[in-house]
């Protein structure tokens, strides 16, 4: 090869290294000028262009679109209905309400309380509001009720875009002020829980101050009034709680057919029980053996009841004392979270009523299995006559939530109202169960959703928790003579009629928790929900299928 052949053979320029550079040989006849994109259109193919001005924007509107038959997509000419935050319905229903929307449809907060003019504290906002889910979520307030009272509180103030999550133990809420700030994210974890709902109220009480744009709370007041409720003592000293349970034990045992004995063998049971269970709390115990501690003394004092050949019902004296420690409260709870889409909490929830459950279980088991060694004569098919005294049993039905509205340090003023639903309730279930000899657990529902929808209209009317309306109400339906015929019979060796008779217990109690529930939404057809006049309607709660 010559010198100048040479020459001609290297890269005149760093141009001619490029990876794009056609190859030796290959010659184009595209220009400079011609489109090189891979979207321009392929040579011979003919799209006609519209008359108008070209579309050169994503914003334009397209030559397809025609202003008389819109699509459904775009905004009506009406506009987009909006929620109206205002005094016309309750605050729990409007948070509720707004929760349930998409974080882009719901409408701009309306402050209702006085902040600086740099705004509001953020951090300090987030706090207040996880210490007051906190006290709800202890007290034993539903994961939909907590989330909408932190949301009433964050909104109160002028947060938007905020999100609170609850769970069984973890309170958290993160705050995004736009689409470009970072979120402002807090958490709060509940350890204790204790059931008392006069500081449950009282919460109630600050958050709808909070969301009433009449009254001005500064961040300072509303955590003076939270540290007030904290400290409260409560409304009813030990001793009164310990008669409340006796109390309540005695006229279940009259509710199942007892007499004036079986009523005061049952309120001692009960009454030695309860002080059980507080030195074992004293000693740091779980509740779980607090439970099973607390179960052994109404079980033993109905086998010596028979071991000494009283003429008495010792199914009455033990069942009795059982209703006092069925946990009815958290039951419903758990029903009610599951129902409401918080299927983490409602997990927990049930979990804690199984342990429970299991703790009395293992307590009156115990006793039973050793009273049948000693020659005790109990007999699992025996009756408990309850439709020949209907006035006497409406009188315990209504002593036995007076009793237990005590025992949840529920305030005075609450008391008369659930002593009334709790006599309702048992009316209802002796009409349909023992004269229409209608199906326990049909009765037990009928007369739970009652409960549940006169207590959540109570509670509307004062804009308080349904809590204290509902839960107390419940008492006389609570499944414990089920529970200890089923128990009488695994001690007996007779474990299939046993779970038979659990498994009633367990219907009757998962009718309780759902009729007291479907009695909560049935009352919402009586308010006035906000949004309900829109196309869209009320929104349903949390759903995992996307309708």
């Amino acid at each position: 090869m010559t010198e100048p052949e040479a020459e001609d053979r290297k890269p005149q320029s760093d141009e001619a290294r490029s990876a794009f550079a056609a190859p030796v040989g290959v010659t184009s006849n595209d220009d400079e000028s011609s489109t090189t994109s891979e979207f321009a259109l392929p040579k011979g193919l003919d799209v006609p262009q519209p008359t108008g001005d070209a579309e050169g924007s994503a914003f334009s509107t397209p030559h397809t679109y025609s202003a008389k038959q819109a699509p459904p997509a775009f905004t009506p000419p009406t506009g987009i209905p909006v929620v109206k935050l205002t005094k016309e319905a309750p605050w729990q229903d409007r948070m509720r309400t707004m929760l349930r929307m998409p974080v882009t449809e719901r409408p701009a907060p309306e402050p209702v309380q006085k902040v600086d003019e740099a705004g509001p504290a953020v951090p300090r906002v987030l706090d207040l509001t996880l210490r007051i889910g906190e006290l709800l979520l202890a007290g034993g307030e539903g994961a939909e009720d907590v989330e909408t009272a932190m949301f009433a509180v964050c909104r109160s103030y002028g947060l938007d875009r905020c999100e609170p999550n609850v769970t069984f133990t973890l309170l958290s809420i993160s705050h995004q002020p736009s689409l470009v700030d970072d979120p402002v994210t807090a958490s709060r974890t509940v350890r204790r829980r204790v059931t008392d709902y006069t500081r449950l109220a009282a919460v109630y009480a600050l958050v709808d101050d909070l969301s009433d744009p009449e009254t001005a709370i500064s961040l300072e007041e509303a955590y003076r009034r939270l540290a007030e409720i904290r400290r409260n003592r409560h409304p009813y000293p030990g001793w009164v709680l310990t008669a409340a349970g006796g109390l309540l034990a005695g006229a279940a045992s009259v509710l199942v057919g007892g007499d004036a004995v079986v009523f005061v063998a049952a309120a001692l049971g009960a009454m030695l029980g309860d002080r059980l269970a507080w030195l074992c709390a004293g000693r740091g115990l779980p509740e779980f053996y607090q439970f099973t501690v607390a179960a052994t003394p109404p079980a033993a004092i109905g086998i010596a009841l028979t071991l000494t050949h009283v003429d008495v019902k010792a199914s009455a004296v033990v069942t009795g004392g059982l209703f006092a420690l069925l946990p009815g409260r958290a039951l419903v709870a758990g029903v009610q979270d599951g129902l409401t889409g918080f299927y983490i909490t409602a997990s927990a929830r049930l979990l804690e009523v199984m342990y429970f459950f299991v703790g009395i279980v293992a307590g009156v088991l115990v006793v039973l299995y050793f009273g049948v060694k000693l020659g005790a004569q109990l007999n699992p098919d025996q009756a408990l006559g309850i439709s020949e005294r209907p006035v006497l049993q409406i009188v315990a039905s209504m002593l036995l939530s007076l009793t237990f509205a005590i025992l949840l340090q529920q305030e005075r003023s609450t008391v008369l109202a659930v002593t009334l639903n709790g006599g309702v309730a048992w009316s209802v279930y002796g009409a349909m169960h023992y004269a229409g000899d209608i199906s326990p657990v049909a009765s037990t529902a009928v007369a739970a959703g009652l409960v549940g929808l006169f207590g959540q209209l109570l509670s509307r009317y004062r804009f308080a928790s349904a809590l204290p309306y509902t839960t107390a109400a419940i008492g006389p339906l609570l499944p414990g003579s089920a529970t200890y015929f089923g128990l009488l019979s695994i001690a007996q060796n007779n474990v299939d009629k046993g779970l038979v008779s659990l498994t009633k217990a367990a219907a009757l109690a998962m009718a309780i928790a759902i009729g007291v529930n479907l009695g909560s939404e049935i009352s919402r057809l009586f308010l006035r929900v906000p949004g309900a006049a829109s196309a869209a309607g009320r929104r349903a709660a949390k759903r995992t299928r996307g309708f």
